[in-house]
């Protein structure tokens, strides 16, 4: 919350910001823009070190670092300061997007992850109702006083982050080497012998839940059985409190493993469909969310509406009301709908499954975008506009936890990896779409503008059911990947 709320408090005071201090809108414009182009490529920059070194000292940092560009971003005067605040508070702004994913893997099971990610996006969407008490004001009061709500909110995070212990878990080596040769080589024999003389068999022979009892031998059974059983050590001392709050978890691997690091996320990003399709849907959502608040920034301050600054920041309760409506309703849904229908598939679980929830909130999202742009297009009465603007946000809220959910319930070894990807193709999208907005709604008018990112948005997700459909094939074709990708991870975890 912290972090979105600095990087999009000063957008609700672009108009005191234009009086005052000269900033042209397509100024302001290209500073937001370069703030999405820094967070698509941060992230690949910090996050090798939250691998490397554990979460908990990149949390110390980065909310350290937003503590002090916040009082910077409450005395900006010049072009060269709003710049700078966006590119350094986007830089390290960028963490927040993956470090919350990450984190929610480390600590939370499958069947909780889409209640937990609905509350990460229902956070990052209504942060900017920080600014919307001080948004009238006069000359550029606003501007310092959001700013420093900002810089209040991110010491009081800041405190928090100092007291929360380490969430990642290493698993040393020798431990991962004994569940790796914990099943007697008998079992894979035994399963060899019984499939020698089948054509057509692979040559690497899985043992899976749905084999039958009939087809192992009491001793695989015995093997496969204690596979699933939880063996604690006793003699293993828990860490006391003040070892958990150690600022370093270190990771073993080289400078290698480090570095690969900043370019592996995209070549995961190109070479496994599952996370390329996600990273668009983000993508188009951000994208979508991004050209609405930056058009209604700037065209309500104009007749019909003349809005001031403070009247722009209330303009943040619609889509915070779609929001909230919209996550009540998808993170508690998504995994109890997991839960029914991993029963009916006796007892196993795809994450395609989940998929199916996205569907009903598909049209919403192009449906209030459509009608927000014909809105501030023809003029229409500020109520159908901000109706609109909710309608929108309790779509894409939804789909947005789905997406980040998805990738986390298929590739939860190398989620760091993939998010950085996912971040990198959703800030690019907004990127693209900023700097061309204002030529672009220039040469072909406001309505049109919307009617083109309407139709690639529903393009985009109309994929989804072809997931649904064919997911778990792309994920078997993509499985040797996933694995060398897995084993290239620092303390990797598959077996």
């Amino acid at each position: 919350m912290m972090v979105f709320a600095l990087i999009d408090a000063a957008t609700p005071t672009w108009g005191p910001m234009n009086v005052q201090l000269g900033f042209s809108y397509a100024i302001l414009n290209d500073s937001y823009a370069i703030g999405c182009a820094t967070l698509a490529f941060g992230a690949a920059m910090l996050i090798p070190f939250a691998l490397k070194y554990g979460r908990r000292p990149i949390y110390i940092f980065s909310t350290a670092a937003q503590f002090a560009i916040s009082i910077w971003s409450a005395r900006i005067n010049t072009v060269a300061d709003i710049m700078l605040v966006n590119v350094f508070s986007c830089w390290v702004g960028s963490l927040a997007e993956v470090i919350v994913q990450m984190t929610i893997a480390d600590v939370y099971f499958t069947h909780e992850r889409g209640r937990m990610n609905s509350i990460f996006v229902w956070v990052e969407n209504p942060v900017t109702l920080l600014s919307i008490k001080d948004g009238g004001g006069h000359g550029g009061g606003a501007q310092y006083s959001s700013a420093l709500r900002s810089s209040y909110t991110s010491l009081r995070t800041r405190r928090r982050s100092s007291t929360m212990p380490e969430p990642h878990q290493r698993r040393p080596s020798e431990i991962l080497d004994g569940l790796r040769t914990h099943t007697s080589a008998k079992t894979a024999e035994q399963m060899a012998e019984k499939t020698a003389d089948k054509p057509g068999q692979p040559d690497e022979i899985v043992v899976s839940s749905r084999t039958s009892d009939s087809e192992l031998g009491s001793e695989a059974q015995d093997d496969i059985r204690r596979l699933s059983v939880i063996h604690v050590d006793p003699s293993i001392p828990r860490k006391t409190y003040r070892q958990r709050l150690s600022i370093m978890t270190p990771s073993e691997g080289s400078f290698g493993t480090f570095f690969r690091h900043t370019y592996q996320p995209f070549m995961i990003l190109f070479t496994i469909p599952a996370v390329g399709y996600m990273s668009m849907v983000y993508g188009v959502m951000l994208a979508w969310s991004t050209v609405m608040t930056v058009t209604l920034s700037s065209w309500m301050l104009g007749p019909p509406w003349n809005f001031s600054a403070a009247q722009i920041g209330l303009m943040s309760l619609p889509p915070f009301i779609g929001t909230t409506i919209g996550s009540l309703i998808c993170g508690p849904l998504s995994d109890w709908f997991i839960l029914y229908v991993a029963r009916r598939n006796h007892g196993i679980f795809e994450p395609e499954m989940r998929l199916w929830v996205m569907v009903p909130f598909v049209l919403f999202l192009p449906l209030g975008a459509f009608v927000f742009g014909y809105g501030l297009n023809n003029g229409w009465s500020w109520p159908v506009i901000a109706i609109a603007y909710a309608i929108s946000n309790f779509g894409s809220a939804p789909i947005s936890s789905i997406a980040l959910t998805y990738i986390t319930d298929s590739y939860t070894e190398i989620v760091g990896d993939s998010l950085v990807g996912v971040t990198f193709t959703r800030n690019l999208l907004s990127t693209i779409f900023v700097f061309a907005l204002s030529p672009w709604i220039a040469s072909v008018g406001m309505a049109n503008v919307y009617v083109t990112i309407g139709v690639i948005g529903i393009a985009v997700l109309s994929f989804v059911f072809v997931f649904i459909w064919k997911g778990k094939q792309f994920r078997r074709n993509s499985a040797k990947r996933y694995r060398w990708y897995a084993e290239r991870q620092y303390g990797a975890r598959s077996i």
